[in-house]
């Protein structure tokens, strides 16, 4: 097997975990202070900071050599190695899919009139997102739990599955592997599924809001880009393009499972896309912060006022 393409993957697999880690850790900063500061903090903020912190853990347990060290220093076997890091990676892989949903419904809520159904929630919005998120974990944590069962280290076996480096999975009763993929399809059709119905929505609110703007405008009022308006742009940005990778994510998982054998170039490319919106989403999110935009122009203005 040439080397060459795998020493590449592993090198831009570094630089995404190292650029997605610090994004993530920014973010989460960033919307501690927020909510440290602020008596009232946003229903966002709080979804956003379990999102960031989803993220980390995601791609810390994606990083082989710091997990290495890690457990040997906790003197870990290989096998429990394998069980807790593929049990962690996909609690956290299906947290972040659950709370990028929760994200996109908050923001349906928030911009919704008060005839809407769902306005009726907006007064305890953070109760209901706490309780939510306790849903998550416990959903999570109960259907991954088959990983601590048929994960086992790399050996000589040939009715082994390959998930990673190291790990692979175990052969499954046949009843019990239709049961786990319908619960596992169920569960993300649900939660995909509430993102387009929620994505349609906030086209819908976007898009009475231009011709509001272009109203405006005819008028020779100048519009002007509203919180409401500019969050839910950023909202939508994120849930499109989590629906997107994870299509291309599940393209590329049938084919890595169709060819049931050790493939170090596919299960790569397949973390690397994995971590894609790990990674993106972060980016986004700072980037429409209001906060980071005006210390990003006071910087900027302050090199101006340097350079002359």
């Amino acid at each position: 097997m040439n080397k060459l393409p795998i020493m590449f993957l592993k090198n831009v697999f570094f630089v995404q975990a190292g650029i997605g880690i610090l994004a993530n850790v920014l973010l989460l900063i960033i919307h501690i202070v927020t909510i440290h500061q602020v008596h009232r903090p946003r229903p966002t903020d709080i979804t956003t900071c379990h999102l960031a912190f989803v993220h980390i853990v995601m791609l810390l347990t994606t990083l082989d050599i710091l997990s290495e060290d890690m457990f040997k220093l906790l003197n870990f076997s290989n096998e429990s190695k394998c069980k807790l890091v593929l049990y962690v990676s996909r609690v956290a892989r299906g947290l972040s899919i659950s709370t990028t949903c929760l994200l996109s419904i908050i923001q349906v809520i928030t911009i919704s009139p008060s005839s809407f159904y769902l306005s009726r929630f907006k007064h305890q919005l953070t109760h209901y997102i706490v309780i939510a998120l306790f849903s998550f974990w416990c959903l999570n944590l109960s259907s991954s739990s088959n990983m601590i069962i048929y994960a086992v280290a790399h050996s000589n076996r040939t009715n082994l599955l390959n998930v990673s480096k190291y790990c692979s999975l175990s052969s499954m009763n046949s009843i019990i592997m239709a049961l786990y993929l319908m619960l596992m399809l169920s569960q993300n059709v649900f939660f995909v599924g509430i993102m387009l119905f929620s994505s349609m929505y906030m086209v819908i609110f976007l898009c009475s809001h231009q011709r509001k703007s272009e109203y405006l405008h005819n008028m020779s009022i100048s519009p002007r880009i509203s919180p409401a308006k500019r969050a839910t742009r950023t909202v939508l940005l994120v849930v499109s393009f989590f629906v997107i990778m994870y299509c291309v994510d599940i393209i590329i998982s049938s084919f890595s499972a169709i060819l049931h054998k050790y493939d170090q170039v596919v299960l790569d490319i397949q973390r690397l896309v994995g971590n894609v919106y790990a990674t993106v989403s972060p980016l986004v999110l700072i980037s429409s912060h209001k906060r980071v935009i005006d210390l990003l122009q006071n910087v900027i203005d302050m090199l101006k006022i340097l350079a002359n």
